[in-house]
C-alpha cells in the first residue's frame, strides 16, 4: 500500500500520466492524425474547384486511341505550336522530363520538338534532382555549371536560423543537349510524399542542390508569369516583392516547402482544373493550319497558364493525395501553382502550438474529473471535446490545421487515466474512512454495515445472544491519584490488550463505557456456541489482566482488577437511534442483567459470575460455587448466580 501514499503516489500518477500521453500523441501524429487530415479537407476545405487561369492539355486515353505510346516528339511540338501560334497563353508548362533523344523514331522528330520550344519565350521544361550521383563527374559538374547559370533565380536569403543549404541530391536529370539549348525556362517536378503513408500534402517550392535555391515548376511558372526571378527567403515565408505573394513554408531535407491547398474535383474526374485532350489540341492546330474551324477554340487559352502532361491509363503519372487515390500530376503542379495565384495555402499549426493545445486538454480534463461528480465530469469533458472539434472545422475552413485527432486521443486517455486515478483515491479514502471507523465500531459490524450498505435502516430482529461486561475495580480511586494522562495510558494498553481476546471468540465489543467494555457474543458474527465463547473469553481476559499486573508492578503503575458478568437470553439487536444517527446494539432485560451480575462481584469479592441461563450451556466444562438466592435489583424474584473457578477438563 505503500504506492499509495499521498504526493508520492500522485506523483507517480503525473509520470505514468505524461509516458502514457507520449505514446498515444506519439501513434496519433504518426498513423491517425493525417488520415484525419484528409477527411476534413475532402470534407471542408476543397470546396472549389480550380482557377480559370490555369488550363491542362492531358494525353489521355483518347490521346493514345490516335497515337501510340511512347509519343513521337513531334506531336508534342504540335500541341505547343498550336499553343504558339494561335493563342495568347501567359506560360505554357510541360510538365515532362526528358532526359535523352528519340533513338526509335528520325531526328526530324526531335528537332521540329526542339525549334518549336526554342520558339517559345514563355516555354517552362521540367527536369528532377536526383539522389544517385552522375555516372561521369566531370561531365555532371560541367552540366550543374551550365545549369546554373541557366536556370538560377534571383534568391535573397534572410534567413536567420535554419538556414543550411544541406541537400540529399547529388545529380540533376540531364536535358539533351539540343533541347538544354532551346529551353530559356525550367524548374523541378519533385514532390515530397509523406512517408509512413504515401499521401502527398506538401509541395518542394525550392529544392536545395549543390548550395543553391532552385524553384519548382509551379513557382517558375507563377515567377514567368509575373515577370520576375526575384525572391526572397525568411524563416517563415517565400515573399515575391513585385507580387505580394507570401508563401509560409517549412524546411525539410534541405527543400522549402509548404502545405498545398487542394481543390475540389470535377464530377467523376481526378482533375481540379479545367482540362482539354491533347488529340483535341494537335487535331485542332492541323485544321487552323488548312484554314479550317478548330475542334478546341484558341480562345480558351488566352491570358491562362497551361499545362501538359500525361494521365492516359499505364502512362498516367498520379499519386494519391489528400483528395484522390489517383491525382493526375499534372493536376497537382497546377493546384501548386494555384495556391501562389490565390495567395492561399494550408498552413499547419506549429509544433509547440499543438503542444500547447495537448497540454491544455491533458490538464484540464484531469482537473475537471478531480473537482466534478462523476456524470458533471463527463458532460462537460464531452462538450469540451465537440467544441474543440468544431473549432478545428472552423480552422480547416480558414485554411488552417491543428492537430484534431491527437488531442482527443489524449482526452479520452486522460478521461480513462483520470477516473481510475479517482476511483482508486477514492477507494483508498473509503478504506481509510472504514479503518478510522472501525476504531469507533467493531470491524464486524462494520463490516456488516458494509455488506448491507443499501439497507441500512432502523429495526433489526430478536436473537438469543451472550452478553458480557467487564469493569475495572477501584477505578474511581485511582483515578484519584493519577493524572488524566497517566490513567488513559493504562486504560489504552488494557483495552488494546483485552480487544483481540474477544475477537478471536467471535465476539463483538459493542461499546466502552468508561472503563467498562460490553461485548456481544452470537450476533452479529453467528455462533450456536456463543455461550461457552463467551465464558472461555472471560478466563482468558482475566488472565491477561493478570500479566498486566506483574508488567505495571514492575513499572511502578497502581495494580487493577476486573470483574467479568455474562448473561445469556433473548435480546433485541440491531440498529436504534434516527434516520441520521444510528447505533447497532442489543437491547433488552437480559442486558441490564448481565451489567448487574457484573456488579456482585464488587459483593462477593469475585472476578467472574455468570447466570444461571449461561450456567445451563457451560455446565459441562466450568468449575464454579453456586451463590443462591441472590436479590438482583429490578428483579422481583431470587435468583442463583454463579462464579466460575476454573475452566474444566
Amino acid at each position: 500500500m505503500k504506492l499509495f501514499r499521498g504526493k508520492t503516489f500522485f506523483l507517480k500518477t503525473i509520470l505514468l500520466h505524461i509516458l502514457l500521453v507520449f505514446i498515444i500523441s506519439f501513434v496519433s501524429i504518426n498513423f491517425w492524425e493525417n488520415p484525419v487530415y484528409d477527411i476534413i479537407i475532402n470534407a471542408v476545405n476543397a470546396l472549389k474547384h480550380g482557377s480559370d487561369d490555369i488550363v491542362l492539355i492531358v494525353i489521355d486515353n483518347k490521346s493514345l486511341d490516335s497515337y501510340r505510346w511512347p509519343w513521337a516528339r513531334s506531336l508534342y511540338g504540335e500541341v505547343f505550336e498550336y499553343l504558339n501560334n494561335y493563342t495568347k497563353a501567359k506560360v505554357v508548362v510541360f510538365d515532362s522530363v526528358i532526359r535523352s533523344l528519340d533513338k526509335e523514331r528520325d531526328a526530324s522528330s526531335d528537332k521540329a520538338f526542339f525549334d518549336i520550344v526554342k520558339k517559345s519565350p514563355n516555354f517552362i521544361a521540367g527536369y528532377m534532382a536526383l539522389t544517385a550521383e552522375y555516372e561521369n563527374l566531370d561531365e555532371g559538374q560541367k552540366y550543374d555549371s551550365e545549369f546554373h547559370k541557366k536556370f538560377s533565380i534571383d534568391i535573397s536569403d534572410r534567413r536567420t536560423k535554419n538556414n543550411s543549404r544541406y541537400s540529399d541530391y547529388r545529380s540533376l536529370s540531364m536535358f539533351p543537349e539540343p533541347y538544354f539549348d532551346s529551353l530559356r525556362y525550367a524548374g523541378s517536378v519533385n514532390l515530397d510524399l509523406t512517408p509512413i503513408d504515401g499521401v502527398l500534402r506538401s509541395s518542394n517550392d525550392l529544392i536545395s542542390y549543390n548550395d543553391n535555391f532552385y524553384p519548382s515548376i509551379a513557382l517558375s511558372a507563377y515567377l514567368l508569369a509575373n515577370n520576375t526571378d526575384k525572391v526572397t527567403l525568411t524563416n517563415k515565408y517565400i515573399e515575391v516583392d513585385k507580387t505580394g505573394l507570401r508563401i509560409p513554408v517549412f524546411k525539410k531535407n534541405g527543400d522549402i516547402n509548404h502545405f498545398i491547398k487542394y481543390y475540389k474535383l470535377y464530377g467523376d474526374t481526378s482533375f481540379s482544373h479545367k482540362n482539354y485532350s491533347a488529340i483535341d489540341i494537335i487535331n485542332s492546330n492541323r485544321l487552323l493550319k488548312e484554314g479550317k474551324k478548330p475542334i478546341v477554340n484558341p480562345s480558351d487559352f488566352d491570358n491562362k497558364i497551361v499545362f501538359l502532361g500525361a494521365n492516359a491509363l499505364g502512362v498516367e503519372d498520379v499519386l494519391e493525395t489528400s483528395i484522390s487515390l489517383n491525382h493526375p500530376g499534372v493536376d497537382i503542379q497546377a493546384t501548386i501553382l494555384n495556391n501562389f495565384i490565390d495567395n492561399e495555402f494550408m498552413i499547419k499549426f506549429t509544433t509547440l502550438q499543438n503542444i500547447l493545445i495537448i497540454t491544455f486538454f491533458t490538464i484540464i480534463t484531469f482537473a475537471i474529473i478531480l473537482t466534478l461528480p462523476f456524470l458533471g465530469s463527463l458532460l462537460t469533458l464531452l462538450a469540451i471535446g465537440l467544441i474543440y472539434l468544431i473549432l478545428c472545422i472552423l480552422c480547416f475552413k480558414n485554411n488552417m490545421a491543428p492537430y484534431v485527432i491527437t488531442p482527443l486521443a489524449v482526452q479520452l486517455s486522460t478521461m480513462i487515466f483520470g477516473y481510475s486515478y479517482r476511483f482508486i483515491v477514492e477507494g483508498r479514502n473509503k478504506e481509510k474512512i472504514k479503518n478510522a471507523m472501525g476504531r469507533y465500531l467493531s470491524q464486524d459490524i462494520m463490516k456488516n454495515v458494509v455488506q448491507n450498505i443499501d439497507n441500512i435502516k432502523l429495526g433489526g430482529k430478536k436473537a438469543n445472544v451472550t452478553v458480557l461486561f467487564a469493569d475495572i475495580r477501584g477505578f474511581t480511586s485511582m483515578s484519584e491519584k493519577m493524572t488524566a494522562e497517566e490513567v488513559s495510558v493504562i486504560l489504552n494498553e488494557y483495552f488494546s490488550e483485552i480487544e483481540p481476546i474477544i475477537t478471536r471468540y467471535n465476539g463483538v465489543i459493542n461499546k466502552f463505557i468508561g472503563d467498562a467494555v460490553m461485548a456481544i457474543f452470537g450476533e452479529p458474527i453467528q455462533d450456536i456456541n456463543h455461550p461457552q465463547n463467551a465464558v472461555k473469553c472471560a478466563c482468558e481476559m482475566l488472565k491477561k489482566v493478570d500479566q498486566l499486573q506483574d508488567k505495571w508492578l514492575f513499572e511502578g503503575k497502581p495494580k487493577i482488577e476486573i470483574g467479568i458478568g455474562i448473561n445469556t437470553g433473548e435480546a433485541f439487536v440491531g440498529n436504534i437511534g434516527s434516520e441520521k444517527r444510528l447505533e447497532y446494539t442489543v437491547i433488552g432485560d437480559m442486558v441490564n442483567l448481565a451489567s448487574r451480575i457484573e456488579s456482585y462481584n464488587k459483593v462477593y469479592k469475585t472476578n467472574l459470575l455468570i447466570s444461571s441461563s449461561t450456567y445451563s450451556y457451560v455446565s459441562d466444562f466450568v468449575d464454579v460455587i453456586k451463590i443462591a438466592d441472590v436479590t438482583i435489583r429490578g428483579k422481583s424474584k431470587k435468583m442463583d448466580i454463579y462464579e466460575v473457578l476454573r475452566l474444566g477438563n
